[in-house]
């Protein structure tokens, strides 16, 4: 694990804004960290940056507890962006550069293959207050990566952007990760959280209330409904299926019908399978996984 804490606890005068908190962030992965407004994850995102500190509790990067030196190993891009708008682009680029450790050789450098690649070369002398909002995003990004620390934190960071430069970004967030970085991924974009992440947390009125593997989460809360194109009578489909599953509905299509079944009794896929194929023709069978943004909304609802 590249982060770890341990039973986070922090408190604001009448408010308890993180409690009891555990997570456990693998190497070269992108976590998603998700809650509703005011859930509690900017402030972890704080105590990680070592903007605040924790009342309680351990927080621990690289297997070791987190220490001052260790925030030349993470790069922040925050949500509310942070630039100098009457510096030069360059110019503070270079100062953020230098403020992470890196030489004015390699710091020039790798600055200019990054302004070349997102094609903002041209804005090297201009005054940041000259930028539209998607520019200086893109300025901010190149500062949080340059230094290529070992844990990133991206909160929010497509917001206000088209999608052409939404997909640029996603593109070079997956190529850090290839490089071995690890990130976490702040977001309320639930579409973007299951393209991109590959395990998340989600925190809820000051709690962890779900962890784990994204996929395996999503099957889990899944409802047993499968959906069937087939060819054949649905009067036998019903006798053969049994009394484990229930079909909830049956449309007629222009080559086949289509039918959703619900299994009242969890079993395997193959033995739903096993039962329909013997006198219809199977043109498509899908289980219908909930998406990231239906389980939000359920767990959250829950929670209430």
């Amino acid at each position: 694990m590249i982060l770890r804490t341990e039973n986070v606890v922090k408190q604001y005068a009448n408010h308890l804004a993180l409690d009891n908190v555990s997570i456990e962030v693998p190497r070269a992965s992108i976590y998603g960290l998700l809650g509703p407004n005011g859930a509690g994850k900017t402030t972890l995102i704080r105590i990680i940056n070592q903007i605040t500190a924790p009342d309680s509790g351990k927080v621990y990067f690289d297997g070791l507890e987190l220490q001052e030196k260790d925030v030349y190993s993470i790069g922040y891009l925050p949500e509310e962006r942070g630039l100098y708008k009457k510096m030069k682009v360059g110019e503070q680029a270079m100062y953020f550069a230098r403020l992470k450790g890196m030489s004015k050789h390699d710091a020039e450098k790798n600055l200019q293959k990054w302004f070349q690649k997102f094609e903002i070369q041209a804005w090297w002398n201009k005054k940041v207050e000259e930028l539209s909002k998607g520019m200086a995003q893109k300025v901010q990004f190149i500062i949080t990566i340059l230094h290529k620390p070992k844990l990133l934190i991206f909160d929010e960071p497509f917001s206000g952007f088209d999608p052409i430069n939404v997909n640029l970004l996603k593109s070079e967030i997956l190529n850090l990760k290839q490089q071995g970085i690890t990130i976490i991924f702040s977001t309320h974009n639930m579409a973007s959280v299951e393209e991109i992440c590959d395990y998340i947390t989600l925190i809820n009125k000051s709690k962890n209330i779900l962890s784990g593997q994204i996929d395996e989460i999503r099957h889990n809360y899944g409802d047993n409904i499968f959906e069937i194109n087939y060819r054949g009578e649905t009067d036998i489909l019903q006798e053969n299926i049994g009394d484990n599953y229930q079909i909830l509905g049956c449309s007629d299509q222009k080559f086949f019908r289509t039918v959703k079944i619900k299994a009242i009794v969890k079993e395997p896929a193959n033995t739903l399978i096993s039962r329909i194929i013997k006198d219809t023709e199977i043109v498509n069978f899908n289980e219908i996984i909930p998406s990231m943004n239906d389980i939000f909304i359920k767990l959250v609802e829950e929670d209430k």
